[in-house]
């Protein structure tokens, strides 16, 4: 029986994005060949400024000028309607941030119910769905909290049940523990794997190696390129692979002692 090959959930050829004008223009992502399968876990590293944030923001739709390709399963991106892009984004991706971008003025079913605003859910259904997912974070008793009345991890664990509320497929993380304590960063992180584990595809950007341990694949990044991907050991040899000096002169000698 033949072998059934899965289909991308996303593939980038030669993606490039860029910054400024004139003497000041770079390239933030430069030339990205990348291909995600349905339900990794990737984790993505690099220095400050190598192109994660800007990665992740196109992964999401939220920045479409871009050169090169971006195919979400396995349609091209560029093809699609803003309004489609937005449909996408409300339907099928989570954003989780660092700085947890809740809204101070409203309480904490009412912000993890406001996504489901845009699907045309009616407030009761919104707020019944908003109450089960925060009862599964362990938040049932906070519901009519005000943001500033939580602590930090309860306001990234609001953040993420916000994010999954629409029961997206993918789910994009940016830096999900930065602000967090080593406890609280524990709960998200193992949060983030039970995710994994049921079959969503995780895109995390993060600083913190300690994470990388619950990812499937780890990927690096410098200056806009990939420079390591878990998935392709071998990815060095493309830029060739430095040889130990004299190896070649030490067989030779080898040779001629033997003749």
């Amino acid at each position: 029986m033949a072998k059934i090959t899965p289909t991308p959930v996303i593939v980038l050829k030669d993606l490039k994005k860029r910054f400024g004008l004139g003497d000041a223009e770079h390239y933030a992502i430069d030339g990205i060949n990348l291909t995600i399968q349905k339900g990794e876990f990737i984790a993505i590293m690099g220095p400050s400024g190598c192109g994660k944030t800007t990665l992740l923001n196109i992964l999401g739709l939220l920045d479409s000028k871009i050169e090169g390709d971006y195919e979400l399963e396995d349609r091209s991106v560029a093809t699609l309607s803003s309004r489609r892009q937005a449909h996408i984004r409300s339907q099928q991706i989570g954003f989780i941030f660092q700085s947890f971008n809740l809204i101070t003025r409203m309480t904490v079913i009412e912000n993890v119910a406001l996504p489901l605003i845009y699907k045309g859910v009616t407030q009761t259904a919104r707020l019944k769905q908003a109450s089960a997912i925060l009862h599964n974070f362990h938040l049932g008793e906070r519901e009519y909290y005000m943001p500033h009345q939580l602590s930090g991890g309860q306001t990234q664990r609001v953040a993420i049940a916000r994010a999954l509320v629409n029961d997206p497929s993918i789910i994009l993380a940016d830096e999900p523990t930065g602000n967090l304590d080593s406890y609280a960063s524990h709960i998200i992180m193992e949060e983030l794997s039970d995710l994994h584990k049921r079959g969503n595809t995780i895109i995390m950007v993060t600083h913190n190696p300690r994470l990388t341990t619950y990812a499937s694949r780890v990927i690096t990044m410098l200056d806009g390129r990939i420079a390591t991907d878990t998935q392709t050991p071998n990815r060095k040899s493309e830029t060739g692979t430095k040889r130990p000096l004299g190896k070649k002169k030490r067989t030779k000698r080898k040779k001629e002692q033997t003749a």
